[in-house]
């Protein structure tokens, strides 16, 4: 009954995953749209987006991680 509880909770924090595809085809849509309509400020555009995919990203590993450690923990 433990493992089926372990496989259960390992499932449900793997949604971060899906929630974080969606933040980066949101960050990277939100800079093609920035650039498109002020190109001059590329270099700034790019750094913030760079940040956000990293932030967001840390978060989906963040659930991955979650979730082995609830299959593989102690």
């Amino acid at each position: 009954m433990i493992q089926v509880g372990k496989v259960i909770g390992a499932g449900l924090a793997t949604i971060s995953l899906a929630g974080a595809g969606v933040g980066i085809g949101v960050v990277f849509g939100s800079l093609l749209i920035a650039i498109s309509r002020n190109p001059g400020q590329l270099k700034t555009y790019m750094t913030y987006a760079i940040l956000g995919f990293a932030l967001v990203e840390a978060i989906g590993l963040f659930g991955l991680m979650m979730a082995f450690l609830i299959l593989f923990g102690v």
